[in-house]
């Protein structure tokens, strides 16, 4: 039995992936110490792994003051985090041994804890895939096209935080690419090779080994009854850029007292009551079980972020796809390019505009075509299976 730190922020999309992987590596006769924020404990400590947290707070506020408008502003809030993180778990963990890391691949501070730990290091991607090339070009434009009086401030606030995170904890960081991606000797990604893009691009330390959708902490409530049968077309932007009162009314506007039946999760942030009146066709919810209300859906009405764009596709159901953020706007891309939905900018959308999208996407088999078949290679891989197969492997590799 190895003992396994695995480190983690505290997103929906980042935590979820892993829990399948966590039990399953318990499973095996692992023992995982999982950091993540609070508000995930119930779900991780449900998978068997003990749970220890980080100030979610400090941690947000240190990655806002980074800067918002441009990436190499992200990664150095990313860079101001490891002065809330690190201390904490490097506290927390005094005198306790382990013999390898896994880390999300978007949190800035995993990579580094590797490197002061000197643990074999695992990174688990929930996003696409970046290699050095590809992120070198994404971040090239900031470079050559932003005026240098806003480039060089960045630059140097970039410079001057990889000299602070050298002084305190003696970590080398060469690139931006380092922060962002965090580059581990084993790469887990969980989507496909063909729905990655540029997926021939990537080298065997990637390992693509599909969506990994395990059973989800749910609550009762939710009346299944209501949409058997009907073919509901769902509703959700996720939980973090669900504060979108105006986007729920337009989605009445468009699609209310139609012969829809629509499914729409707001999260916890919005009060259904803040909506108005609801048409007699909604089923407006706080929270509903996504990965079950799909099975029954024609369509998903979605902000596309990786965790909800592969639960849809896995039950091949098709996408209308209205990205918010970070890498949405790439997967909206794809899932055009793979002909299995289509994207609308959530600036300036029209009811009209929605009905239509609507309308479109459930006319033409195509699109139900296009997601049945991604689907079916989605439930061809093994997922969390994989995901502790390739860790096992790299166990060897390393003898641990």
């Amino acid at each position: 039995m190895a003992r396994v730190l695995f480190i983690n922020g505290g997103s929906e999309g980042h935590v979820n992936p892993t829990l399948g992987v966590v039990q399953e590596l318990i499973s095996r006769g692992e023992e995982v110490v999982y950091f993540s924020i609070e508000a995930f404990r119930e779900r991780i400590e449900k998978t068997g792994a003990t749970v220890r947290t980080f100030d979610d707070q400090k941690f947000i506020q240190a990655f806002i003051s980074g800067g918002r408008d441009y990436v190499l502003e992200r990664i150095n809030g990313l860079l101001l985090t490891a002065d809330i993180v690190i201390p904490s778990v490097l506290e927390q963990i005094k005198d306790e041994h382990f013999d390898y890391i896994i880390h999300d691949s978007m949190f800035g501070c995993g990579r580094m804890l590797a490197q002061i730990l000197k643990l074999p290091a695992i990174n688990s991607c929930t996003s696409f895939a970046q290699t050095k090339t590809t992120f070198d070009k994404m971040i090239e434009p900031f470079f050559s096209k932003v005026p240098s009086d806003i480039v060089k401030p960045i630059h140097d606030t970039f410079q001057s935080l990889t000299d602070r995170v050298k002084e305190r904890y003696d970590v080398e960081i060469h690139s931006p690419y380092e922060v962002f991606c965090n580059p581990a000797p084993l790469m887990i990604v969980y989507t496909t090779r063909e729905f990655q893009p540029d997926g021939e691009a990537f080298d065997p330390t990637y390992k693509f080994v599909g969506p990994s959708i395990s059973a989800r902490l749910t609550q009762d409530g939710f009346d299944f009854t209501a949409i058997k049968g009907v073919n509901p077309i769902y509703i959700s932007l996720g939980t973090v850029f669900n504060q979108a009162i105006d986007f729920y009314k337009l989605c009445f506007e468009a699609l209310g007292n139609t012969d829809h039946t629509i499914v729409m999760s707001i999260g916890n942030r919005t009060q259904v009551s803040d909506l108005g009146e609801i048409p007699n066709n909604f089923i407006v919810k706080n929270y509903v079980p996504q990965t079950e209300v799909l099975q029954y859906s024609a369509l998903f009405i979605t902000h596309g972020g990786m965790n909800s764009t592969h639960e849809g596709l896995y039950y091949g159901v098709p996408l209308i796809v209205i990205p918010q953020s970070a890498d949405q706007p790439l997967l909206a891309e794809q899932v055009l390019k793979l002909g299995a939905g289509v994207p609308l900018q959530m600036r300036g959308l029209t009811a009209n505009q929605l009905r239509e999208a609507v309308d479109c996407v459930l006319s033409r088999s195509s699109f139900k075509k296009a997601a049945a078949s991604i689907g079916e290679s989605f439930r061809k891989t093994e997922g969390y299976q994989q995901a502790v197969h390739e860790i096992f492997e790299f166990k060897s590799q390393f003898q641990i």
